[in-house]
């Protein structure tokens, strides 16, 4: 049970205790230097040479839906190696924002091997999900904001009066600090919103943001509904900040970020 909120997102924001999101986090910033995706790397060349090197890259590591489901082996491990790979430098940047912020609290009151297991299994579904919704794409799929998204909708279960610091573009980005339960769901929304305008282009994965963010808050539902409770009148609520509630930056032409 949370007894002391507190005292937990202490320990969590100094990274004592949250060794997998902090090493997820490494390992996703240090896959993206060494790729072309960075532009860092000479290996890769440069100009039309990296643009070819990146669109190779992609498509070998990333999810090809119209691959994924043609029954190679090879292809069903996809979703997973595509939770590692990110297109730009915003794409990384943004994603590894979110997951630094919700990741670690939720971490602390999982456990650390059942938070790997659940960070990479909803990722797996999340990507999965929007496979099977676009069975006939052939843009690469690629990034963790399927399991972020996950961490969010376990975030809002097990923390719905944690405030969290947000800026509304509409309110000029004015910083404003609100409760998960209202941050989360204003989010959600603006992804469910954006999904239905989605089209057949590359862009944003909203729906893998969307299926990600189910399972993550039906998981704990379910994991933890008999066992949360609520602090005690005296306990004061932990204090997040995340960033904007909206919807993260968009990517590169031919490759659909999620």
């Amino acid at each position: 049970m949370i007894s002391n909120w507190s005292t937990t997102v202490g320990r969590a924001i100094r990274g004592h205790s949250a060794p997998v999101t902090y090493g997820l986090i490494a390992l996703c910033c240090l896959i993206f230097v060494i790729g072309p995706a960075a532009g860092l790397n000479p290996a890769y060349g440069t100009g039309d040479e990296l643009l070819v090197a990146q669109r190779a890259y992609f498509r070998s590591w990333g999810v090809l839906p119209t691959e994924l489901f043609a029954g190679a082996p090879r292809e069903a491990l996809t979703p997973a190696t595509a939770l590692f790979i990110h297109g730009s430098w915003l794409h990384l940047l943004g994603n590894m924002l979110f997951f630094y912020v919700f990741g670690a609290m939720a971490e602390e009151r999982m456990g650390h091997v059942q938070f790997a297991l659940f960070y990479v299994g909803c990722g797996y579904l999340a990507l999965l999900g929007y496979a099977a919704a676009n069975a006939e794409s052939q843009q690469s799929l690629v990034g963790a904001s399927g399991a972020i998204s996950a961490i969010l909708g376990a975030f809002l279960y097990l923390f719905p009066k944690a405030r969290v610091t947000s800026l509304f573009p509409f309110l000029f980005f004015l910083p404003l600090r609100f409760p998960a339960w209202v941050v989360l769901p204003f989010w959600v929304s603006l992804q469910w919103l954006a999904a239905g305008r989605d089209s057949s282009g590359p862009g944003v994965a909203y729906l893998a943001h969307l299926v990600g963010f189910s399972l993550g808050f039906v998981y704990a539902w379910i994991r933890f509904g008999r066992t949360t409770t609520a602090p005690s009148p005296g306990a004061q609520p932990p204090t997040a900040d995340a960033p904007r509630a909206g919807a993260p930056a968009e990517q590169p032409a031919r490759l659909d970020r999620e």
